[in-house]
């Protein structure tokens, strides 16, 4: 099968590596979309990952597939099911899997079989692989639910409740996301920052009650005015640790500031001097998987109720055969793309 490998150098090929085969309680899935991550993607390409270091790598996270076959004791999972989070287990023909999603065939697990029998050993990527029905979703643009349940776990596990104000940092793919589950779940003032006006005004469209480009004016005086006492929430979604120290000017007495994803910059010096006394720094750099299984229902709710629209996050959709153009797409026009998804052959 074909497949995205990623040299130490940055170079992206496509190559051929050996079919993966299923275990007794795995099912083989060929891949029907997947999502370009401009975060995770591009920081394994540069070398900035933390925790992949073993080159060549195969790329690619947020893969949707269609089940082939099924390992003799899977039960939750049936040839022709469409299923969310296909991987790469094992390293291939000298080929590390950086989760190896784009790839023309993956692998998923059934949990529920494994817990059923006792068998131990379970990947937590189990538990975030769940069957999406095709009257619900196109099968390409549902390649952005991964993106959704990472975002909207997150949001759960900081805390986040109805009634509570925001600040969010970013309005690319993944702040967009943090707004629209803001707004879905209640948050009173959203406030996005961002330094692209028409990325402020798809945060907009996306539920924030106020957008700024921080190129315009002050964005702790902004946010000030807005919200004298502070803010619950301060979250960064566009992975610049400089962001943390100005969100201690804005955060409330007990508020929390928020780091979501991998910073390509490991380190960073903090002032809390205009901080208050009281409140929590908490880092989300990978969402668990059960986690994000535990969300699949609620998020899939809102794409049928029409809450949530796929489209509406995704920019550009590039066939397979021309995957490396994606990442060109990213590396020159990041500032005007929203999701990129990548589409196969069926």
């Amino acid at each position: 099968m074909r497949a995205l490998i990623a040299d130490y150098d940055g170079k992206l090929s496509m190559g051929d590596l050996s079919m993966p085969t299923p275990t007794p309680y795995q099912a083989l899935t060929r891949t029907v979309s997947c999502g370009v991550c401009s975060g995770t993607d591009m920081k394994i390409i540069h070398g900035q990952f933390k925790g992949v270091d073993a080159y060549p790598v195969s790329l690619g996270h947020e893969a949707i597939g269609e089940v082939v076959e099924v390992g003799s004791k899977v039960a939750s999972f049936h040839v022709g099911d469409f299923v969310t989070l296909p991987f790469l287990y094992e390293t291939t023909d000298g080929v590390a899997p950086a989760w190896g999603a784009f790839a023309e065939y993956g692998l998923i697990g059934d949990a529920a079989a494994m817990q059923a029998d006792g068998v131990g050993g379970i990947d937590d990527s189990y538990f975030a692989q769940k069957v999406v029905h095709p009257e619900d979703v196109d099968l390409v643009d549902v390649a952005m639910i991964i993106t959704f349940r990472e975002v909207c776990s997150s949001l759960k596990h900081f805390g986040a409740k109805a009634g509570q104000t925001a600040v969010i940092y970013g309005a690319g793919p993944v702040g967009r996301c943090f707004t629209r589950f803001a707004s879905l779940m209640g948050l009173d003032r959203i406030m996005v920052i961002d330094i692209n006006d028409a990325k402020c005004a798809e945060a907009a469209e996306s539920g924030a009650t106020h957008t700024l480009n921080s190129l315009t004016a002050n964005p702790v005086e902004w946010v000030r005015a807005l919200a004298p006492e502070g803010v619950d929430y301060v979250i960064d979604a566009a992975g610049n640790s400089a962001l943390l120290n100005q969100g201690m000017n804005m955060v409330k007495d007990r508020g929390k500031i928020c780091a979501y994803g991998i910073s390509p910059v490991m380190n960073a010096a903090f002032d809390w001097s205009l901080a208050p006394y009281n409140w929590t720094m908490q880092f989300q750099q990978m969402p668990r998987k059960p986690e994000e299984g535990a969300v699949h229902d609620q998020v899939m709710a809102w794409i049928r109720s029409g809450q949530l629209k796929l489209a509406d996050f995704v920019s550009d959709r590039i066939p397979f055969d021309h995957i490396t153009d994606a990442f060109d797409l990213v590396s020159e026009h990041r500032d005007s793309t929203k999701k990129i998804v990548i589409s196969y052959p069926r």
